[in-house]
């Protein structure tokens, strides 16, 4: 493989920098995107390497301005829909409402 999900250690990137005491996950919707691509890989949908391919499928550009638990929820929502789970139009609604519920819980 040599896309952009394969540049560590590439030269020209820059440092890593690190944050100390860096938590596993920065917020909530991070730890269960993780936890549901595991979930249904023990349900047998999927294994690992699918729900890599599924993360490494994303657009470079894309992959690069994003951060790592975006990549595992762009290949979990790859697979829910390719898998026949979920549909794009259920995966948007849900996303639509969960805009909507975040925006009331601001407006109070």
């Amino acid at each position: 493989m040599n896309g952009a999900h394969d540049l560590g250690g590439m030269h020209g990137f820059g440092p890593i920098n690190r944050e100390p005491d860096e938590p596993v996950f920065h917020a909530e919707w991070e730890r269960r995107a993780f936890a549901i691509t595991l979930a249904m890989g023990a349900h047998g949908a999927w294994n690992l390497d699918m729900s890599r391919y599924a993360r490494e499928r994303m657009e470079p550009g894309e992959y690069l301005r994003t951060s790592y638990y975006e990549h595992w929820l762009f290949g979990l929502q790859l697979l829910l829909t390719e898998k026949g789970f979920l549909s794009e139009a259920e995966i948007e609604q849900r996303m639509r409402d969960i805009a909507d519920e975040t925006n009331a819980g601001s407006e109070s």
